[in-house]
């Protein structure tokens, strides 16, 4: 993905290698569209990318970088029609690059009900948080912690919130990620038990394994290494989240755990040494997502096995309108038992849904 003038550290090959060595068979990674520029080239382009590379089956999720009335609705159109993308991305971060107003917002919900298209939202109040970023390096404060101290978990909250709102609005189905919040988690939960709105939440693995303590550490490249975007909270929140794992319709908000693999080498983080804000934010984890949802809320008590095999493929596969194809074992899915059947990667390509998450076939 490109950010910030540079590129992540993953490319199709060693991002796809990485999964599968730890037990994950197909990807679905995000089209990060520059603005003014067309997402259909850029969907084109990430196609090109990952094609002559790829060494699983993948899907493509489409960043909406900005709302420009018509011309942005077609091209959405035209990349589930065309292109058999059926989810988007929206941020309410990043200003300047990503960021999408309210109205936006809703221009950008109200297009994906017609299309028949999932929308899906990055939640934080990204000007409070620029502010405060702002205010943080007035006062001294450099290093990877003012990352965590500039984005406070209400600014998560309160996004999740005004984007469940803002859907409901636009009578939508939003998928909210990636949730680090157990407030925001029970925001969704609230508007799913009390309105019944069609919204859901994603967790990562690096919400489940760490806190925000690793910022406070002494090595710089360490702290640095766990910057993401929302940031890492503290200690109580893992077993919080962990407890609001669950299935599709057993009330539980965050129904997908997904890795968010977004990694960088520490030369690149290091653009950011003497300015947290111009470090690149990302965790890898497309390689330890499994063992790390086990190790953490199976062994722990806080799901099941069956709940395991839901979190990490049959929810996705189902929200993102590839089950049985993906997430099942079963005949005639590509988790044959008998060997039976195996469709090709560029099938699963033709079908290109949206969204970092990966699918595991249990044994």
């Amino acid at each position: 993905m490109p950010f910030m003038g540079i590129q992540s550290a993953d490319d199709f090959y060693t991002g796809t290698r990485a999964a599968l060595a730890g037990g994950t068979t197909t990807v679905i990674d995000t089209v990060a569209c520059e603005r003014d520029a067309s997402m259909v080239d850029w969907f084109n382009r990430y196609r090109a990318w990952a094609d002559e590379k790829a060494c699983c089956d993948y899907g493509l999720r489409v960043v909406v970088p900005q709302w420009s009335g018509q011309k942005t609705a077609d091209e959405m159109a035209a990349l589930v029609k065309e292109h058999g993308v059926n989810a988007f991305h929206c941020h309410m971060s990043y200003p300047g690059v990503w960021l999408l107003e309210d109205d936006e917002l809703l221009s950008v919900f109200e297009t994906c009900r017609r299309l028949g298209a999932l929308a899906q939202v990055h939640a934080e109040n990204g000007k409070v948080i620029e502010r405060k970023a702002d205010q943080l390096m007035s006062q001294g404060i450099y290093g990877p912690e003012g990352h965590a101290y500039s984005r406070p978990e209400r600014m998560e909250v309160e996004a999740t919130v005004r984007a469940l709102c803002i859907a409901d609005a636009a009578n939508c189905p939003l998928y909210v990620l990636p949730v680090t919040s157990p407030e925001a988690a029970d925001a969704i939960a609230c508007a799913r038990r009390t309105t019944g709105q069609a919204c859901f939440g994603e967790l990562s693995p690096a919400a489940l394994a760490c806190d925000d303590s690793v910022y406070q550490h002494p090595s710089w490249c360490f702290a640095a290494g766990h910057v993401t975007n929302p940031p890492l909270r503290d200690a109580s929140a893992k077993a919080a989240l962990a407890a609001r794992l669950g299935g599709l319709n057993c009330g539980q908000p965050l129904a997908v755990c997904a890795s968010g693999h977004c990694a960088y080498k520490s030369e690149q983080r290091a653009l950011g040494r003497d300015d947290f804000r111009k470090i690149p934010p990302g965790i890898n984890g497309v390689e330890d997502r499994l063992s790390v949802v086990w190790e953490t809320c199976v062994e722990t008590g806080a799901i099941d096995p069956c709940q395991f095999v839901a979190v990490t493929s049959a929810n996705a596969a189902k929200l993102f309108n590839i089950y049985p194809q993906k997430g099942r074992i079963a005949v005639g899915s590509d988790a044959d038992p008998d060997g039976k059947k195996m469709v090709a990667a560029t099938e699963l390509r033709r079908l290109s849904v949206v969204f970092r998450v990966e699918f595991f076939f249990c044994y």
